[in-house]
C-alpha cells in the first residue's frame, strides 16, 4: 500500500518557483508540427498525421498528463495549432509552455532569421496566443540555446512585462549553459529552465543552478533523440526530412551521417541492463533515472502515435529508478 500512496504522490510536480501544478511527466510537441527548414536543413521529424496526433494528445490527457510543451518555430506555426485543436474546452486542465525567437514563413515552412528585440518577442506571443486558441500563456520560453547572457537584460524584462500584463504565467530559457539560466533566474517570475539532458547525457552544471533557484528542470532529449527507445541499430536510416537524417544541422550529436552514432549507441547498450533491470522497458527505464535525478526534472519525451504516449505512461507505473540502479549507471557511464 505505501509503494502505491507513493507512486501517486510524486506523479505532479511543481513547475519552479511558480507553484504551478504539473504532471511529473510532459508531452513534447516538436514531432508534431511536421517538416520544416532552414534552408535545405530539415528541422523537423518528418511527415506526420494531424489526427493522429491529436488522438496522442487524447491519450495523454486520459493518462493524466496536464503539460505539453511546444514552441512557435515546430512545424512554422504548425505544432501549436495541433496542440490546440487537441485541447479544445479542456484549456483549464492544461499547462502549455511554447517557445519564441525564430521568425519563420508559415506557407513554405522556412525558418528565415531569429528576433530577440522587444517588439519581436510581443509580436511572436500574440502569434501564439492566436495559434493556441488562448489568451494566455502557462510558461513561456526564450529559445536560443547560445545567446550572450550579458545581452538578455532586454529579454528578460520584456518577459516581465508580459506576465504583468496577463499575457503569460511565468517564464524560463531554454539553454545547455548554467551562466544563461542563472541570469534568467534573477527575473522575478522565472520558473523553468530546459535543457538537453538523459541518462546518457548528464548536466549537473545546469541542475545545479535549477536546485538552487527553485526552477523546474525542463529535459529536452530526455530519450536521446529516439535512442533510449531501443528502436535504432547502427543501420537505422531517418529520411532526408528528419532532423536526424542525411541533412542534419551540425548540432545533432546522437545521429551522425543520417545514422545513429556508434559513440552514443554504445553507450546506451552499456546501461541497458540496469535500465531494464526491473521490468521496465529501455524507455521507461530512460524516464526513471530522469525523476531520481533531481526533483525538479520534467522530461518532455516527443511523440507522433497513442502507442508512444501509452509507452511513456507506464513508466509513471514504475517510478524513479533506486538509488542502487542510479550509482550503478554512474559507475558505467564513469561519472
Amino acid at each position: 500500500m505505501a509503494e502505491t500512496k507513493q507512486n501517486i504522490s510524486w506523479r505532479t510536480r511543481k513547475l519552479g518557483r511558480s507553484g504551478i501544478q504539473v504532471s511529473a511527466l510532459g508531452l513534447g510537441c516538436w514531432a508534431i508540427g511536421g517538416p520544416f527548414w532552414s534552408g535545405d536543413t530539415p528541422n523537423g521529424w518528418g511527415e506526420v498525421d494531424d489526427n493522429q496526433s491529436i488522438r496522442a494528445i487524447h491519450a495523454g490527457l486520459e493518462g493524466g498528463i496536464t503539460f505539453f510543451d511546444t514552441a512557435n518555430v515546430y512545424g512554422a506555426g504548425h505544432s501549436e495549432r495541433v496542440l490546440a485543436r487537441a485541447l479544445q474546452g479542456r484549456r483549464s486542465e492544461v499547462v502549455i509552455a511554447t517557445k519564441f525567437n525564430a521568425v519563420f514563413d508559415e506557407q513554405t515552412r522556412q525558418v528565415t532569421g531569429s528576433d530577440a528585440t522587444p517588439q519581436g518577442i510581443r509580436r511572436a506571443c500574440e502569434d501564439s496566443l492566436r495559434r493556441l486558441g488562448t489568451d494566455y500563456i502557462d510558461l513561456y520560453q526564450f529559445h536560443d540555446n547560445g545567446y550572450p547572457a550579458d545581452q538578455a537584460g532586454p529579454v528578460r524584462e520584456t518577459l516581465e512585462e508580459l506576465v504583468a500584463q496577463g499575457k503569460i504565467r511565468a517564464y524560463g530559457w531554454s539553454t545547455d549553459f548554467p551562466d544563461r539560466a542563472e541570469f534568467f533566474a534573477q527575473g522575478e517570475h522565472c520558473t523553468a529552465v530546459q535543457f538537453q539532458l538523459n541518462v546518457l547525457d548528464d548536466n549537473p552544471d545546469v541542475i545545479a543552478v535549477a536546485e538552487r533557484y527553485n526552477l523546474a528542470a525542463i529535459n529536452r532529449g530526455p530519450l536521446a533523440m529516439g535512442l533510449l527507445t531501443g528502436k535504432y541499430t547502427g543501420a537505422t536510416k531517418p529520411g532526408n526530412n528528419d532532423v536526424r537524417g542525411a541533412k542534419s544541422p551540425d548540432w545533432m550529436k546522437y545521429f551522425k551521417d543520417g545514422k545513429p552514432s556508434a559513440e552514443w549507441l554504445a553507450k546506451r547498450d552499456a546501461v541497458r541492463e540496469v535500465l531494464t533491470q526491473d521490468g521496465r522497458s529501455l524507455s521507461q527505464g530512460a524516464l526513471g533515472w530522469l525523476w531520481a535525478r533531481s526533483p525538479n526534472t520534467v522530461p518532455i519525451p516527443g511523440f507522433r502515435t497513442e502507442d508512444q504516449v501509452r509507452e511513456n505512461l507506464m513508466s509513471l507505473e514504475k517510478g524513479p529508478l533506486t538509488d542502487r540502479q542510479m550509482k550503478e549507471i554512474s559507475a558505467i557511464l564513469e561519472r
